[in-house]
């Protein structure tokens, strides 16, 4: 494909991308901002409360708004190809119906804002797919195959309740019985709460912000996780929406290049050979110092997902 080509699909896919994200926030929330999900029901109209533990508010989340992200894909001309695999990359492949080179990457990303003005993800492998891209091992198709990498970038607060399944509550709500005469109390050996409506039952999780970026424009130069080959996000939330990662003034090749050298390239530092984690020390080592001055000095060592 020309280049010429590559950016004009890139550009469109993500205007595109920009828009639908826009729209998410009024879909999952109520009137007043809280989370449109309260719980789940059983047969007999029971609501049980959910926990606010991230990876099950991450997964709800990702149930709750796939309806509209294939309404999106449908909407834009492309088809959607879900990873085959828990722990493949990414969540979701767009490939565009009449051109299937035409293939964007896309990972929903979710995490809790750790106060006004931070949160922090982990933005995928630095190993494996990442280094060698012409390989379909973990990954949908070759990292290579795709013309862009996107987050769906999902930031909520957590209501102060329910943070463990011991917390987890149950109600019985009027306005859902046909005949209110508790027919489920005998269902259960947990308490059952009547209350008269949905709305009544506090949401787990509340404040929404959705923006879509770029996966190398919010990357920091700093690992996700301690344990695990995961790129960092950048922590300031306007800087993750407004796509101002530490790499985004020097362009997505240096971010490809360090971070498939992060760990492992070596430079001596006080007469002692030592692995290379930062942008400012991989640059030195590459002889260009002078692109120092581009380096967006905001980082994160932080994550959720």
């Amino acid at each position: 494909m020309q280049p010429k080509d590559r950016k004009k699909y890139k550009m469109e896919f993500k205007k595109e991308l920009e828009s639908f994200t826009g729209k998410l926030k009024r879909y999952v929330s109520t009137e007043n901002g809280d989370w449109a999900i309260k719980g789940f029901i059983d047969v007999y109209k029971n609501i049980y409360t959910i926990s606010s533990d991230t990876k099950i508010v991450s997964k709800i989340l990702e149930i709750h708004i796939f309806p509209q992200i294939v309404q999106f894909a449908e909407s834009i001309g492309f088809n959607i190809v879900l990873a085959e695999k828990q722990n493949w990359y990414p969540d979701l492949t767009f490939i565009r119906k009449d051109d299937e080179d035409v293939k964007f990457a896309v990972d929903i990303k979710t995490t809790v804002r750790r106060n006004d003005k931070t949160a922090g993800f982990t933005l995928g492998s630095h190993g494996g797919y990442f280094k060698e891209r012409e390989k379909s091992k973990n990954i949908q198709f070759p990292y290579n195959h795709y013309l862009g990498h996107y987050c769906i970038g999902i930031i909520y607060t957590r209501a102060d309740s329910l943070d463990s399944l011991s917390e987890i509550q149950s109600f019985q709500v009027q306005e859902l019985q046909e005949e209110f005469d508790l027919l489920s109390k005998k269902s259960s050996e947990r308490q059952v709460t009547t209350i008269k409506n949905l709305k009544s039952i506090t949401s787990v999780i509340k404040d929404f912000d959705f923006f879509a970026a770029e996966k190398w424009k919010i990357a920091s130069d700093k690992q996700g996780s301690g344990n695990t080959a995961n790129i960092g996000s950048i922590l300031d939330i306007q800087d993750l929406k407004n796509e101002n990662g530490v790499f985004s003034k020097l362009g997505e090749e240096w971010f490809d290049e360090y971070w498939m050298n992060y760990g492992s390239a070596t430079m001596m530092k006080n007469g002692k050979p030592t692995k290379i984690t930062t942008l400012k020390d991989f640059l030195e080592f590459k002889g260009r110092t002078d692109l120092w001055s581009k380096i967006v000095s905001k980082s994160s060592n932080k994550k959720e997902k």
